[in-house]
């Protein structure tokens, strides 16, 4: 093999082989291995101390956090976002394709049926959006609408896990706990990940489980889908401030009990479980700190929660997620989630009960909207609207409509995507996409990728196998970066 000394010597250079470079070389590439193996757990003792702390993105980010607003239910796309002439048109008349193989063939579809509101374009887009979100409409210049998205899921519980995780048969960590995995959180006092009067049943803590992953990288559930706000806006600050003790008497038992604890993990060698239980108590004193102040949404002024609706009994509940969400988002928490649970699902009575939930939710969310961009986090904040599913273009039990996963619309607002933008199409009749398509799994790669993650580079070794939010596929829809 060449040494470097040997023209110095007057030899000559000799020719080495591919093998003799490969032989030679070989204790090279094993330190390049013990390098990478590491680094691997180098990393690892980072997240396991401080699971939460600030992490660099895969490349520059176009949004910082994510507001997640959930429809739970699936709306109809056909009467808010998707506008369809020919609906109109042949109402009434048969469906004129066959229906997919999910649906059961021994209830034959029902007839087309049209739109059950008026679509109006809105702001200087000019993007339609029907009179069931007269306030909507009034930002839609913000807003970029999807209206290609399609999924596998035909029943609510599949719908639901493959919306927050990525598949519908297996249990995977979510958007979420991948999110904050990824990037960690800029508030150590608070949270990374928080999900506001979540849904307990349809894969209920699957939705914002983490899974595989560590435990600290979990939702912090604020209440459930079945408490009243008032009980709710109370027992976090109820729960968080211990005005028994002194603070010189609750420091010494977080002390001796974080001592315990560590010691009981030394013993068992480093147990996940113990060290998430661990990481939480540590939360939980720390928000004593912050918490109790953030979810005071009455500090805020009148005119503000007016903005919101809670000034009225239909719209305060969902209005007093999103104001919440706000001062969440504000104080650094990386991902939050609204859900407007369960009541989307009209397989008939649509017009009224599509009202009755959209005037619960119109006004809160135009107010979110227009809240963010006057303090200045729209641009770095992403807001997504979505259901777990769209629903059909024909009718079931007289004005109802069934399920639809395979073309619908859900849309984003700030955070780096294009407004005042329409992305995608379905086909005349509003039943499967045909333009642009957006995949779950595209959905997933593009939130990511906004955050400043590369979809197929965020990756957890589990059980032999490096595992990703999007699983083997995924695509970044491009044409909606800004």
């Amino acid at each position: 093999m060449y040494r470097p000394d040997a023209l110095e010597r007057g030899h000559h250079r000799r020719r080495v082989s591919r093998r003799g470079l490969l032989r030679g070389a070989a204790y090279g590439f094993g330190m390049f291995g013990l390098a990478d193996l590491l680094a691997e757990r180098t990393v690892s003792a980072q997240i396991e101390g401080r699971p939460m702390a600030p992490r660099a993105s895969h490349f520059e980010p176009r949004a910082k956090r994510v507001i997640f607003l959930f429809m739970h239910g699936g709306p109809s796309s056909i009467d808010s976002f998707d506008p369809k002439p020919r609906l109109v048109r042949d109402h009434g008349k048969p469906l004129p394709i066959r229906r997919p193989l999910s649906f059961d063939d021994e209830h034959p579809a029902g007839p087309l049926m049209k739109p059950l509101w008026d679509f109006h374009p809105g702001g200087q887009s000019g993007i339609p959006v029907s009179d069931l979100f007269p306030e909507v409409r009034k930002v839609v210049d913000e807003l970029c609408v999807i209206r290609s998205m399609v999924g596998e899921g035909v029943d609510h519980g599949a719908a639901l896990l493959q919306t927050f995780t990525g598949t519908s048969t297996f249990t995977r960590p979510s958007m979420g706990s991948w999110t904050v995995y990824g990037l960690g959180s800029e508030n150590q006092n608070l949270p990374g990940f928080v999900t506001i009067k979540p849904t307990l049943s349809h894969g209920g803590a699957k939705n914002w489980s983490s899974a595989f992953l560590p435990g600290a990288f979990q939702g912090t559930a604020i209440g459930h889908a079945g408490m009243e706000v008032e009980a709710l806006a109370r027992e976090p600050i109820e729960h968080l401030r211990n005005d028994r003790d002194s603070d010189e008497q609750q420091l010494f038992e977080r002390e001796m009990l974080e001592s315990i604890n560590r010691r009981h993990q030394e013993m068992r060698q480093y147990d996940p479980e113990l060290e998430a239980r661990i990481q939480s108590f540590e939360l939980a004193a720390r928000m004593q700190v912050e918490a109790p102040e953030a979810f005071e949404v009455e500090r805020e002024s009148e005119a503000t929660k007016k903005l919101y609706g809670l000034d009225d009994a239909m719209t305060a509940d969902f209005g007093w997620q999103c104001l919440l969400a706000r001062r969440l988002a504000e104080r650094g928490v990386r991902y939050i989630q609204c859900t407007h649970s369960y009541k989307w699902d009209q397989h008939t009575n649509l017009y009224s009960l599509h009202s009755r939930n959209a005037r619960e939710v119109d006004v809160p969310i135009a107010g979110l909207i227009r809240d963010l961009k006057s303090h200045d986090l729209l641009d770095d904040t992403l807001v997504i609207w979505a259901g777990e599913f769209g629903r059909t273009p024909v009718s079931e039990g007289g004005d109802g409509r069934d399920h639809n996963p395979y073309g619908y619309s859900i849309w984003m607002a700030g955070g780096g995507v294009k407004a005042g933008h329409v992305y995608g199409a379905t086909d005349e009749i509003g039943y499967h996409a045909v333009e642009d398509r957006m995949h779950i799994h595209d959905f997933h790669a593009t939130v990511l990728h906004l955050l400043g993650l590369d979809h197929k580079r965020l990756t957890y070794r589990f059980s032999g196998r490096d595992f990703r939010l999007t699983d083997v596929a995924g695509v970044v829809a491009e044409k909606i970066l800004a």
